[in-house]
Order: C-alpha cells, then structure tokens, then sequence
C-alpha cells in the first residue's frame, strides 16, 4: 500500500536539497532514504514494535537485502 505523506515544509526543504545534491528527483531520493535507514536503526527494537507482520517479506528491518 503506497501513499503520499504530507511533508513539513522543513521536511520538504531538505529532501529539497538532499535530492538536488545527489541529482535525483525527490521521489527517487525518498526511497533512497528509506532503504538506508534500516542500516541505522536497532532493526530488533522495530521488529518488537510492529504491528503489521503481514508485510515482513518487504520490509526493509527484516534483514532480506532484496527488500
């Protein structure tokens, strides 16, 4: 299921300025961040947390670098 969040205007000014840095568009920068957070996180702590099991096989916390 996929949506468009809102972004803050803040949010937006920086996604701005990261996908201009890296020449992508917003889009495409946006993905790029979510797939380089779990590399930041306690993928454990977000596992405990969730509350959508259905969805594990495309996760990016469930350790499947295909996700």
């Amino acid at each position: 299921m996929a949506y468009t969040p809102e972004l803050t205007e803040s949010a937006s000014a920086t996604l701005r300025r990261i996908a201009w840095s890296l020449g992508k568009p917003m889009t495409q920068t946006m993905n790029a961040i979510f797939e380089k957070i779990p590399n930041l996180m306690d993928r454990d702590k977000i596992c405990e947390s969730c509350r959508d099991p259905s969805a594990c096989n495309i996760c990016g916390f469930n350790g499947n670098e295909a996700a």
